[in-house]
């Protein structure tokens, strides 16, 4: 698989192989990690096959009996978009370290984007985002490379519960505001995750429209969090088991689920229009698309936008300068987002060598222009210099409480 998703993924696992500066045990540790991720999927569908409990090891995760509220809950936590304020939209990149995109935009990122692999190492996952005093975007895929390692039907069935459940208390216990990226680029052949291969024959059921629903419900309601036995009880109404966990209760961490497909198929079959992905208003918090300056479907970005920005607000998950430089491109994508309000995100891809702004001075200097308006955020609201509240662990601030500004 040869996708800027994949490649970042491979990335994010030979980052994991380098040498740390904490002691040998730990990078050995995150080395057998990385190795496990990335075997075959039936191994780790006997690794995932036990219950999580409190206690468990779980990625280097030690899993921790969440308490619920008192008195309990009737009901399961409400869904949250995490908008910017009235007006505003949040901008940011996905890159490590941040200085390249900063020195060549003349701005500070809202948003720092990682590129996660299923069951990778979970300690630090979030760190990145906090010490840069920006909300953190997660894109989950399943595999590292060209290995997957869990089937969207695996996830449904819950075999991927342990990791989920370690993810969801390492996003709560990092304090920061987390839209979830879960399977981008669902209907592209090229991801792992994808229901078709790219002659068009199909992968079967297990990475099937349906499956890939039914995956990304079930992890909804894990990111959500609540009393467990209300999750299981709306599981069992959409037809899947009950979570694999011990636990009562499950971390409510601030999270937005964020449905990002590309706005054509890749192939071009009716299968694969993003439609047939969709898991219904009520399971997403923000739509989107990722646009590349070397595939510009303008058509299909405005039918993808009437279609779907009515539902949550808009998002592009990744856009980039790709296979040349494209002031011009640069250009119409700024206008397009200033003609479309539903649009309240933009994130840079900044993370792989194809897409670096500093190959691209004619683009980086018009969307460094552009981005100087002020109503593209530097900061979230909660990071920005001279916030009387900031995100940080020990700061008591729950789930649904951090003051974002009026919002629209």
């Amino acid at each position: 698989m040869n996708t800027p998703l994949a490649r970042a993924a491979d990335a994010r696992c030979i980052a994991v192989r380098r040498p740390v500066r904490s002691a040998a045990r730990l990078g050995a540790l995150m080395l057998i990690a990385c190795l496990l991720a990335g075997a075959p999927a039936g191994a780790a569908r006997a690794a995932s096959a036990g219950e999580a409990a409190a206690g468990e090891q779980v990625s280097g995760l030690t899993l921790t009996s969440t308490q619920p509220p008192a008195p309990l809950p009737r009901r399961l936590p409400a869904s949250h978009p995490y908008r910017p304020p009235a007006g505003k939209l949040f901008q940011g990149v996905a890159s490590k370290p941040i200085g390249a995109y900063t020195g060549a935009i003349g701005k500070h990122p809202a948003v720092y984007q990682e590129f996660v692999a299923w069951g990778q190492w979970l300690p630090g996952i979030t760190a990145d985002a906090t010490a840069n005093r920006a909300r953190l975007m997660m894109m989950v895929t399943t595999a590292y490379g060209s290995r997957n390692v869990i089937s969207p039907y695996g996830i449904a069935t819950g075999l991927g519960d342990a990791w989920l459940i370690g993810l969801a208390q390492a996003i709560s216990a990092s304090h920061n505001i987390t839209y979830l990226r879960l399977m981008a680029e669902m209907n592209n052949c090229e991801n792992a995750y994808a229901a078709y291969n790219c002659n068009g024959s199909s992968r079967g059921a297990q990475y099937s429209s349906g499956a890939f629903k039914q995956a990304w419900r079930r992890v909804t309601l894990i990111m959500r969090g609540g009393l467990v036995s209300l999750i299981d009880r709306r599981l069992e109404a959409l037809h899947m088991p009950a979570l694999r966990t011990s636990l009562t209760y499950l971390p409510t961490p601030e999270v937005a689920m964020v449905w990002v497909p590309m706005v054509g198929g890749n192939p071009a079959i009716p299968a694969l229009e993003p439609g047939a992905y969709f898991p219904g208003r009520d399971w997403v918090d923000w739509v989107g698309t990722d646009f590349y300056s070397r595939y510009p479907n303008w058509s299909g970005l405005n039918a993808f936008y009437a279609a779907y920005a009515h539902v949550a607000p808009f998002v592009f998950g990744e856009y980039a300068i790709w296979g040349g430089d494209a002031p011009s491109w640069a250009s119409s994508l700024f206008s397009w987002v200033s003609a479309h309000p539903a649009t309240r995100m933009l994130v840079y891809n900044d993370a792989s060598p194809e897409f670096y702004l500093t190959h691209f001075p004619a683009s980086a200097a018009v969307i460094r222009r552009a981005l100087a308006a002020p109503k593209f955020l530097a900061y979230a609201p909660e990071w920005a210099p001279g916030a009387a509240a900031l995100r940080r662990p020990g700061s008591g601030r729950g789930r649904r409480r951090v003051v974002t500004g009026p919002s629209g």
